[in-house]
C-alpha cells in the first residue's frame, strides 16, 4: 500500500518563520515549547491610571476590556508551488470563514463573508471547528499542503491556528486542520466540499512515547497534529520514527492523521494517516520543503533517515534511487511540497 496517487506517473505496482519564534501583537506571547504550541495567555487589559470616580451608592461595576487577539497575515504561495491558485483558493475560503471582528459570530455572518469569493455559501454549514462560540476570532494559516492534485480536482489541507475572545477574559488558542475539497473551473477552481480535522478526545495519559514527543522542542506540531497525538491513536512506529529525526533535524509536522483524505487521492485504498501510521513533514532545519532555494541534500537526506527509521513508503519532491523495496521512494505532484513517511505496522 502507498500513498501515490491515481494518474501518477511513478504509480507502483501498488499503488513560516520558526514556530518559536514569538507574536507580540495585541499583547500576545506564543512560544513553541516542548510540544511546539505551549502558548502563554494574553496580558491583561489595563485601563489608564487616574482618580476614581466619587459615588454614592453600590460601585459601579466597570465593563470587562474585550479580549486581544494576535495580530495575523494573510497567507500566500512562494516560489515553487504547483497550481498555487489552487492553494490559494483554498486558504482564502479557510480565513474568511476562521475570522472575524465583533458582530460576525454565527454561521449567518461566515455565508456573507464568503460570498465576496464566489462560493456556495452553503460551505459555511461545512466549517465545523472553524466556527466556534466566539464574539471575534483571529486565524493564522501555518502551511497549505496538498492532500492530493489531479488534472480537475484537489486537496488542500489548510493548517492554521486559531484564536476566539469573548467580550470578557483571555484570548482562547486553538486550531484545526481543514481538507479543502476543489474541482476545475473557470476562471478560478471552486471548492466543493470542506473536511475538518476531527482528532477525538484526549486520552487519559499520553504513553510515554507521546509525551515524549510532545515534549520535544525540536518537533513542531499544528493544534490537530497535537490534539491526534493526545488521543492516543497515533502508532508507536510514528512517534518512535519522529524522536529519532528529531536526533539530527528540527522539523515541523503538518498533518499526522485528523485532516487528511481517508483514502489516498484519486484512489480508493485507504490512506495510512488516519490509521494513526503516517505523518508528514512540510519544513526542515528551518527550510521548507517546497522552496526551490531549499538545497535537495536536505530533504533527500531528510527522506533517506526516515527510510532509516523503518517507513516503508517515503515520499517527497524527487525520485531517489535504492531502497529496501523497489517502491520505498516515491515522488509525485502532490509531494513536491512536503514529506510523506508511513508505517505497514
Amino acid at each position: 500500500m502507498t500513498e501515490r496517487q491515481a494518474g501518477d506517473p511513478d504509480h507502483g505496482p501498488s499503488p513560516r518563520p520558526s514556530r518559536r519564534s514569538i507574536l507580540t501583537g495585541a499583547g500576545w506571547v506564543l512560544l513553541a515549547a516542548g510540544c511546539g504550541e505551549h502558548r502563554t495567555a494574553p496580558a491583561a487589559s489595563t485601563t489608564p491610571s487616574g482618580p476614581a470616580a466619587t459615588r454614592t451608592g453600590p460601585t459601579a461595576a466597570s465593563p470587562a476590556a474585550p479580549s486581544a487577539l494576535p495580530a495575523t497575515s494573510p497567507w500566500t504561495p512562494g516560489a515553487g508551488e504547483i497550481q498555487p491558485d489552487v492553494k490559494l483558493r483554498a486558504v482564502q475560503l479557510v480565513e474568511a470563514l476562521g475570522a472575524w471582528p465583533d458582530g460576525g459570530r454565527g454561521t449567518a455572518q461566515a455565508r456573507a463573508r464568503i460570498a465576496p469569493l464566489g462560493l456556495d455559501a452553503a460551505l459555511a454549514d461545512q466549517a465545523g471547528p472553524l466556527l466556534p462560540a466566539a464574539d471575534r476570532a483571529a486565524l493564522q494559516v501555518i502551511v497549505a499542503q496538498y492532500g492530493g492534485i489531479l488534472a480537475d480536482s484537489a486537496s488542500v489541507l489548510v493548517v492554521c491556528d486559531q484564536w476566539t475572545g469573548t467580550a470578557a477574559g483571555p484570548a482562547v488558542p486553538g486550531g484545526t486542520t481543514v481538507d479543502v475539497r476543489l474541482s476545475a473551473a473557470s476562471p478560478r477552481w471552486t471548492v466543493t466540499a470542506l473536511h475538518p480535522a476531527a482528532p477525538g478526545p484526549p486520552a487519559s495519559a499520553p504513553s510515554p512515547l507521546a509525551a515524549r514527543v510532545l515534549a520535544d522542542h525540536r518537533i513542531t506540531l499544528p493544534p490537530a497534529a497535537v490534539a491526534d497525538i493526545r488521543s492516543g491513536a497515533v502508532h508507536d512506529s510514528v512517534l518512535t520514527a519522529m524522536l529519532t529525526l528529531a536526533g539530527a533535524h528540527d522539523f515541523a509536522v503538518s498533518v499526522i492523521r485528523s485532516g487528511h483524505p481517508l483514502d489516498v487521492f484519486g484512489t480508493d485504498r485507504p490512506s495510512d494517516h488516519p490509521r494513526g501510521r503516517a505523518f508528514d513533514v512540510w519544513r526542515i532545519d528551518g527550510r521548507a520543503v517546497v522552496d526551490p532555494a531549499t538545497p535537495h541534500a536536505l530533504v533527500d537526506g531528510f527522506m533517506r533517515a526516515a527510510a532509516a527509521a523503518g517507513s516503508y513508503n517515503v515520499g517527497g519532491p524527487r525520485q531517489l534511487s535504492g531502497g529496501t523495496t523497489p517502491d520505498q521512494f516515491f515522488s509525485d505532484a502532490t509531494h513536491h511540497d512536503h514529506v510523506h513517511i508511513g508505517f505497514a505496522t
